[in-house]
């Protein structure tokens, strides 16, 4: 558990966000389509509250979760014949060492400006977690995300079917306070949609090719350095599309879209490229 207060205003507002798109979504747009206490209407609402409680369940994960703790007593040990890479400063050949927390930092390591620590796999600080998305914490993130495009598509479709029911009824009906919270909610899930997809995409991109997103920039100005030398980059941590999946979300397709597994490995040493060439070699 991190020792600052995990509750901030964003998390305030993507918790509000969520509460009122599951009320209007089940009492309104599902209650008034097709009525809560009819079959399709009660199995509307028991799947949509399964992935927004998923949805919940996740995110509250990524925020009070320690994305990943340094050990103060982390030492490099440069002679360790299983860890063939050791990331190194930029500049001087040292091997990498954090100034503001005084301690060496393991591989793929970032000290966080807003949390003022280094964390493990470091992807991004986000203001809407209030937290780090580092190695403890990028699963449940990533699932998140996951279950927020879906409930929102599946809120959308369900408020498209409630507004085209409810135009062919009295219009007499249909204004006022329904009216309104068909054009707030249209107003919410329409970009939120189209935000969070972009963002689950860019995230299974990333995870297919085993980066964060720090890596990733990183890894653009690393290639265009290459090609001016006429070298070609490969990310050092690219292990293949499925030993990248498996690496980062766990073993099997059920543990991808389920936080039931604890994240994998200690966070200090992660297998490379290559280890997968070491065999070849003996």
């Amino acid at each position: 558990m991190r020792e600052s207060c995990s509750i901030s205003l964003p998390v305030l507002v993507v918790l509000s966000t969520i509460a009122y798109i599951y009320y209007t979504t089940v009492f309104v747009f599902i209650d008034g389509w097709f009525g809560l206490r009819t079959s399709p209407g009660f199995m509307n609402a028991v799947i949509f509250t399964a992935t927004a409680s998923m949805c919940i369940f996740n995110y509250v994960a990524a925020v009070v979760k320690d994305p990943g703790l340094v050990s103060s007593t982390f030492v490099p040990d440069i002679e360790d014949a299983e860890t063939p890479i050791h990331e190194i400063k930029r500049k001087g050949g040292d091997l990498r060492y954090c100034q503001k927390c005084s301690n060496f930092k393991p591989p793929r390591t970032h000290h966080c400006r807003v949390c003022k620590r280094c964390v493990l796999r470091m992807d991004h600080h986000c203001i809407w977690l209030n937290n780090c998305v580092g190695h403890a914490n990028y699963k449940v993130f990533f699932v998140f995300v996951l279950y927020a495009v879906i409930s929102c598509i599946y809120a959308l479709v369900l408020l498209v079917g409630s507004v085209a029911q409810d135009a062919q009824k009295d219009e007499e009906k249909s204004r006022g306070s329904i009216r309104t919270l068909y054009i707030i909610s249209g107003i919410l899930l329409v970009p939120l949609s189209v935000a969070l997809s972009i963002l689950l995409g860019w995230h299974i991109y990333l995870i297919l090719h085993n980066k964060t997103t720090i890596e990733y920039h990183e890894g653009v100005r690393a290639m265009w350095l290459a090609e001016k030398v006429g070298n070609v980059y490969q990310h050092p941590y690219d292990l293949g599309p499925y030993e990248n999946l498996t690496s980062v979300l766990g073993p099997s397709i059920f543990t991808w879209i389920c936080p039931i597994s604890r994240h994998i490995g200690s966070g200090l040493r992660f297998r490379t490229s290559y280890d997968m060439m070491i065999p070849a070699s003996i």
